[in-house]
This record gives structure tokens, sequence and C-alpha cells, in this order.
């Protein structure tokens, strides 16, 4: 692993995230339309959790029905066998009983099944409504991508070339870049500019300086832990392409 390879690797990605930044910022029609795209599938993805934790109430209601019903029924069996008049006092609270605890299940498994036909409904249409939205969305992106195609072609070309260089680390450098990347802002790899990081803006240690330009592999930030180089090694690095 070495500073020009990292050097090149940084200047890759910055590269691809300028035009990213390009290629995102819309213009007000695509900008309008990609919001619409994005809170319909919001919409749809509340829905579809809504209607897969409404579903597990019916299910739930609906075993708890079927149980109060075969109380009910075992109750209502019973009754008919009572001959003497207590018990049949007895019996027919203990029918009432279970007619009532069956009702206090059934209305809201009622609620639960107009709850799930009301989800279905906005879920078929609010799907419908995302597909238009997608093709609008397509089609006017692909107007806005052809009005930038230099900028299409050199995102893919820097793709090419970012994965071309990724493969020369080794899966630890990989990662690690990749984690400074995330944990950094963005910036693995920072020149050191008048004795200062430019990552961090530290100012560093005259003997680290030193270590660092006579250094044959990367060095840490002292600091921020970016890999640091001095400027004259990405100017050999540029000369070389």
């Amino acid at each position: 692993m070495t500073q020009t390879l990292l050097i090149e690797l940084q200047a890759t990605h910055d590269y691809l995230r300028t035009i990213d930044r390009d290629l995102n910022a819309f213009p007000p029609d695509l900008a309008d339309m990609d919001a619409i795209r994005k809170a319909l599938a919001k919409r749809l993805t509340d829905a579809t959790r809504a209607r897969v934790e409404v579903e597990g109430i019916r299910v739930k209601l609906q075993k708890e029905l079927e149980l109060t019903q075969r109380l009910e029924d075992h109750a209502r069996k019973a009754l008919k066998g009572v001959t003497q008049k207590v018990q049949y006092a007895a019996a027919m609270r203990e029918v009432d009983d279970r007619e009532r605890a069956k009702n206090q299940v059934a209305k809201p498994l009622k609620e639960a099944e107009a709850r799930i036909s009301a989800l279905d409904a906005d879920i078929t249409r609010t799907a419908a409504d995302l597909e238009t939205a997608k093709a609008k969305f397509e089609e006017l992106h692909a107007v806005f991508l052809a009005e930038h195609e230099t900028q299409v072609a050199s995102r893919t070309q820097l793709t090419v070339k970012l994965t071309q260089l990724e493969t020369q680390l080794p899966a630890p450098a990989l990662a690690h870049f990749h984690k400074l990347l995330t944990n950094r802002a963005g910036k693995a790899v920072a020149a050191i500019e008048n004795g200062t990081c430019s990552g961090c803006r530290t100012r560093l240690r005259g003997p680290y300086i030193t270590q660092v330009r006579e250094a044959k592999q990367p060095i840490p930030c002292e600091n921020c832990q970016r890999w640091v180089y001095m400027p004259d090694v990405a100017v050999q690095v540029a000369a070389a392409k």
C-alpha cells in the first residue's frame, strides 16, 4: 500500500462526490416529482407495515373469537341438559357470560377487519400512484441526464477506476479507508499544508512531518487519524497521469 495509491483513491472519491452532487441537483420540476415519488414510497411502506400489524391483531382476535364461541356453544349445550330450576339459572348466567365474552371480542375483530379493508384500498391506490410517479420521474430524469451527458460518462469512468484502485488495497486497509470516509466527512486522506493537517486543521510537530515525508508507508494524522501526505507526493501523482 503506497501513499500515491491512497491519494489517487481519495481524489477519485472526491471527483465522484462532486459529480454526484451535480447530478442530484435536480431542476424544480424533477425535484418536485422526486419528492412526490419518495412521499408515496414512504406512504406505501407505512401502510404495508400497518397492514401487517393489524393482520396480526386480527389473527389473534379471530382465535379468541373461535375460543369464546366454543365456550358459548358448550354452555348452551349444558343448558339443555339442566332440569332443576336453581341449576338452570346458573347455567343461563354462564351462557350470558360466554355470549358477552364473545361479543367483546367480536367488536374489535370487526374493527380490525374494517381497518384491513381500508388499508388494502389505500395500498392499492398508493401503489398505482407510485408507479405513475416513478414513470414520470424516470421520464424527466432521462431528459436531465441527457443534458448532463458528459458528467454521466465521467461518473461511469470514475466508478470503473475506483473499483480498479480499490482492488489494489489489502482488504483491512480498504475497510479502514471506508471507515475513515464515513467518520471523517468523506476525507480519508489529507495533505499537510503549512505544517497543518488539512483534514482537521491541527498544527503538526516538526519531527512528525519529517517522518511523514520520509515514510514509505501511509501514516495517520496524530489527531484525526486520517492518512496524511506531503503535497509534493500529490504533484508526483498528477505528473504520472
